[in-house]
């Protein structure tokens, strides 16, 4: 448990590497207003966060950085969020009023926005079901207990999945169960079919179909197909701008993973809901290992339908990048509900 001093001369370094990129001494620290100790006490301090694990002291200079556990724990409990300025703020909500057509230029755009205001690398995984709707479903009964369902896009696509029939439904009720489908759904967006499942076709099946809730059940299984996803990348070079990436081979080994799209997609893919935070080793791929990753997820009716990503150094604007993401990831959920209502 570190002191309320500590936590303080923490918070002041990794502030200044921050903004500086140099190593922070004693003398700069005491200078700021809002520290207030002497140069002797605070080396102390810097030489007991030293210890701890918390900062770490490069080879050529007597002023220290942050570890990755030093900014896990500036990250955790000293970042000071919604501190963004009003141009900036304006900037990242712009996306939402701008009248865009298709899904996908929404984010596009918005992953430029993102890498504009932070000048780090922003990563977008959407999904390509907004432009997917129903174009027809079947239940093809293979015996008393099984039917395979086809559920048909209007893109062609056509998926086939083997389902338990409730015991009890016959045959008749297998053809009201198609129609019904067919009526409500067809030209429904894909992401929209489960919530259009609950409240409309729930509706009319009661009065046809008994054992309602277990159809419902088995039809949302078979009707929830796996999304296709696009990865959309913005500022892939502005890793050469970051002075901790002045070495050309290590910048190179950064660009060729995000060359590797089914890497960065399974990345962000495996990303929690809401927002995480990656910091230097943290995360799996040596090539990010002095890189921080901070992600966060997108969701329309509830269902997680995409992640949008920031790479750049462990030296990132933590507090800036992680109120973006939470402007933008909300932005993005009202607008999906504007496209698809």
């Amino acid at each position: 448990m570190l002191t309320e001093r500590q936590r303080m001369i923490l918070n002041a370094i990794v502030d200044d590497y921050i903004r500086s990129a140099e190593p922070v001494g004693s003398r700069s620290i005491s200078k700021r207003g809002d520290v207030g100790f002497s140069p002797a006490t605070i080396r102390n301090e810097m030489a007991d966060l030293e210890e701890l694990g918390f900062l770490e002291q490069p080879h050529t200079s007597a002023g220290r950085i942050p570890s990755t556990k030093g900014y896990r724990y500036y990250v955790d409990h000293l970042v000071k969020l919604n501190e963004i300025n009003e141009t900036d703020l304006k900037q990242a909500h712009s996306f939402f009023s701008e009248k865009m057509i298709q899904m996908e230029q929404v984010i596009q755009h918005a992953a430029m926005i993102l890498s504009n205001l932070t000048n780090y690398t922003s990563i977008l995984l959407g999904p390509e079901m907004f432009s997917n709707s129903l174009k027809h479903f079947n239940l093809v009964p293979l015996d008393e207990t099984t039917a395979v369902a086809i559920i048909v896009t209007n893109t062609g696509h056509v998926e086939n999945r083997t389902i338990t029939i409730p015991p009890g439904i016959r045959m008749d009720e297998m053809e009201k169960i198609v129609n019904i489908l067919n009526a409500k759904l067809i030209g429904i967006p894909l992401v929209r079919l489960k919530s259009k499942l609950y409240a409309e076709v729930g509706q009319e099946l009661e009065r046809y179909v008994d054992h309602c809730e277990e159809v419902l059940g088995i039809l949302d299984s078979a009707l929830a197909g796996d999304s296709e996803q696009r990865i959309f990348l913005s500022g892939t070079t502005n890793m050469l701008t970051q002075p901790e990436f002045k070495d050309v081979d290590k910048v190179k080994t950064i660009l060729d993973l995000l060359d590797e799209t089914p890497t960065v997609m399974k990345m962000i893919s495996a990303a929690p809901m809401g927002i995480q935070v990656r910091i230097g080793t943290e995360n799996d791929h040596e090539a990010i290992a002095n890189c921080s990753l901070i992600t966060a997820t997108y969701q329309l009716d509830g269902q997680s339908l995409g992640t949008i990503g920031i790479l750049g150094p462990t030296r990132m604007e933590y507090g800036k990048v992680i109120t973006l993401l939470d402007v933008i990831s909300k932005d993005l959920a009202l607008i999906m509900g504007r496209f698809y209502k």
